[in-house]
C-alpha cells in the first residue's frame, strides 16, 4: 500500500503553522491526534473547515512541527468526548422561509430535517462557545446570507455551508437564522464553560417557547465594585489595595494571556505591549506574568490603601504623586520603581509618545483567574471588567526574597512612522503581484477605528488574484487580513480565533509590542523578511 502524500503546511508568522487537510474528517482526526498526544513545542491547536492551526512555542518549534504534522498518519476515531447534548429550539427564525426555498422543503420539512438527525461538533471557534456542527446528511446545506447582519441575537440557531450552530452571544453574523434557544452555550459559572465541545453530539428538539437555562454561579472577578464610600481601613487585604479614582479612557487588568483555549473560541488575549508589562513587573520585583493595569491615553488616577511600590512603563507619560489636598509630592520617572504611601494618589497624564502605559504594583493585583489568566479580553468579555471610578483592586503580598530592580534606560520612540518585520502569510498567493508590491511600498495610516482587536489601516487598496470565498481558518495576533475593502486589518491580542479573509502577511512576534503603541494618524510600513532568519 502506498503512503499518503505529505500534507501541505503553510507558516503563519514565526510561531504558528496552518495544516491543509483533504477532508473535514481528516481535520477532525488530525486535531484529535494533536490534542490527545501533543507534540514537543506545541502550544495550542484549532480545527477549522479544511485546516488545522498549530501554535508553537517559537520559530524552531514551528520548523520541527511542520515536518512532523506533514507526515503524520491519519488516525480515525476523531475526538473522544462524544456525549449527547439536547438543545430545545423554537423554530421561528427570520430566514426559515429562505432556507425552505433554498432546500426545496417546506418550513416544516426544514424543522424535521434539523431535528431528525444527530449533529456532531467538528470544531469550535469564532467566539467562546460557538461550535460548528456537522449533520448526518446534506439536506440542509445552504450558503451564507449575501449581506451579513450587523447584530445576531444570542441564542440564534443557524445554518451555513453545511454546518449548524448556536450563536452564544450577540454578534455580527452572516448565517441563515432558523430558530432560537435559551440554552447557555457559554457560561463561566460552570466547571466546563462551553456547553458543546469538539466531538460532542447534538440533538435539536422543537419546542413552542424558549425556557432560559439557569446560569451557573457568577464567575468572580476580584475587582471590588464601586461603592459610595470606601471600606474601613481594617477591611483592607493583607497587601493593601489600589482604588481607582478616575479610570481614563480605558483601563484594563492584563497579564500575559491565556493560551490553550482556541478550541473554545477563546484567544490568548493579554497585554498588547508584553515587553512593557514584563518590565513593569520586573521593576517592582514581581513574577513576569503578574497582573498589571493597562491604561489608554492617560488620565488614570489610583489611590493607595497601605504603602505600595509601583512602576509605570510603556508609553512616555508624565507621573505625579499627590497628597490628600492634590499637592504634588513627587514626580517619579517612568521605567523606575517608586513609593506610593497610604492615602497618596498616582496621577498618570496623557502620553507624549506611545499610546498605552502599564502600571505594576509590588506583589501584583489580586484578581480572580478565569481560564488560568487574569487578562481582560475585550472581544469575548472574559476576565475582569474595564475599571471604573471607585473600583478597588486588592494587592497580593510580595513573593519572598523579591527585590525591586534598577531603572531601565529611556526608550527610543519613532517619529510617527513604525516599521515592522513581516513574513509571508498563508494566503499570500491569493493576491496579485502588484498588490504584494504595494503592501510593502506604501506607508499605511492607522485609523481611529483601531482597538485591542486589531489595527485598521488606510491606504491604496490591495486587489486579490482569487475571488472565491475562503473557508474560515485559524489565525493569530499579527495576521494581516485583507477584507473585501482591500484595506489591511492587523490582528492584535483580542482577535477572533478564526477568520474568513485571506492573510497576506504576518507580523513577526518580536515586533508585535510596537503595534501596541501606535496612534491613530501614525504610519506603518511592512518590511518583508525571510521566515528563517532574524529580523534586523
Amino acid at each position: 500500500m502506498t503512503a499518503a502524500p505529505p500534507r501541505s503546511v503553510r507558516p503563519v508568522g514565526d510561531r504558528a503553522l496552518l495544516v491543509e487537510c483533504g477532508s473535514l474528517q481528516e481535520v477532525v482526526d488530525l486535531h484529535a491526534a494533536l490534542v490527545s498526544d501533543p507534540l514537543d513545542g506545541q502550544l495550542d491547536v484549532l480545527a477549522a473547515a479544511e485546516t488545522v492551526l498549530v501554535r508553537a512555542t517559537g520559530p524552531a518549534a514551528v520548523d520541527r512541527l511542520a515536518r512532523q504534522v506533514a507526515e503524520m498518519p491519519a488516525r480515525g476515531g476523531g475526538a473522544k468526548d462524544d456525549r449527547l447534548v439536547t438543545i430545545d429550539v423554537v423554530y421561528d427564525g427570520e430566514d426559515l422561509a429562505e432556507v425552505a426555498r433554498l432546500t426545496g422543503l417546506s418550513a416544516e420539512g426544514v424543522v424535521g430535517a434539523h431535528t431528525g438527525q444527530v449533529w456532531t461538533a467538528a470544531f469550535g471557534g469564532f467566539a467562546p462557545g460557538f461550535a460548528y456542527l456537522v449533520g448526518e446528511n446534506h439536506v440542509l446545506d445552504v450558503p451564507r446570507r449575501t449581506s451579513p447582519r450587523t447584530s445576531v441575537p444570542a441564542g440564534s440557531v443557524a445554518l451555513a455551508g453545511g454546518f449548524s450552530a448556536v450563536y452564544p452571544r450577540e454578534s455580527p453574523g452572516g448565517w441563515q437564522l432558523i430558530g432560537r434557544t435559551g440554552a447557555r452555550m457559554w457560561d463561566l459559572g460552570r466547571p466546563e464553560p462551553a456547553l458543546v465541545r469538539p466531538g460532542n453530539r447534538v440533538r435539536y428538539h422543537a419546542v413552542r417557547e424558549v425556557v432560559e437555562a439557569p446560569a451557573g454561579a457568577e464567575a468572580p472577578t476580584g475587582v471590588e465594585a464601586p461603592a459610595d464610600a470606601e471600606a474601613p481601613v481594617g477591611t483592607d487585604p493583607p497587601g493593601g489595595a489600589l482604588t481607582v479614582v478616575t479610570p481614563g479612557l480605558q483601563s484594563l487588568v492584563e497579564d500575559l494571556g491565556r493560551p490553550g483555549y482556541l478550541d473554545l473560541g477563546v484567544c490568548p488575549s493579554g497585554a498588547l505591549d508584553r515587553g512593557a508589562a514584563v518590565r513593569a513587573n520586573r521593576l517592582v520585583g514581581n513574577d513576569r506574568g503578574a497582573a498589571v493595569i493597562e491604561t489608554l491615553l492617560g488620565d488614570l488616577r489610583l489611590r493607595a490603601r497601605g504603602d505600595q511600590v509601583l512602576a509605570v512603563t510603556g508609553a512616555r507619560v508624565p507621573l505625579a504623586v499627590l497628597a490628600d489636598n492634590d499637592a504634588v509630592v513627587l514626580r517619579p520617572p517612568t521605567d523606575a520603581p517608586f513609593a506610593l504611601r497610604d492615602g497618596q494618589t498616582l496621577a498618570v497624564g496623557n502620553p507624549t509618545a506611545g499610546l498605552r502605559a502599564y502600571v505594576a504594583v509590588r506583589g501584583g493585583l489580586d484578581v480572580t483567574e478565569v481560564l488560568g489568566s487574569r487578562a481582560t479580553d475585550t472581544m469575548s468579555g472574559i476576565g475582569p471588567p474595564p475599571l471604573e471610578a471607585g473600583a478597588t483592586l486588592a494587592v497580593l503580598a510580595p513573593r519572598p526574597g523579591a527585590v525591586v530592580a534598577l531603572p531601565d534606560p529611556e526608550r527610543d520612540w519613532p517619529d510617527g512612522t513604525v516599521t515592522v518585520a513581516v513574513v509571508p502569510g498563508p494566503r499570500q498567493d491569493w493576491f496579485t503581484a502588484e498588490s504584494l508590491r504595494r503592501l510593502y511600498a506604501q506607508a499605511w495610516t492607522v485609523t481611529d477605528q483601531s482597538n485591542r482587536v486589531g489595527l485598521r489601516l488606510a491606504g491604496e487598496p490591495l486587489a486579490r488574484a482569487r475571488a472565491e470565498e475562503l473557508p474560515s481558518e485559524g489565525t493569530v495576533a499579527g495576521a494581516v487580513q485583507i477584507p473585501a475593502s482591500g484595506l489591511p486589518v492587523v490582528f492584535l491580542a483580542d482577535h477572533p480565533t478564526a477568520g474568513g479573509y485571506p492573510v497576506i502577511a504576518v507580523v513577526r512576534d518580536a515586533d508585535l509590542d510596537r503595534l501596541a503603541q501606535v496612534r491613530p494618524g501614525d504610519e506603518i510600513r511592512f518590511a518583508p523578511v525571510d521566515p528563517g532568519r532574524p529580523a534586523r
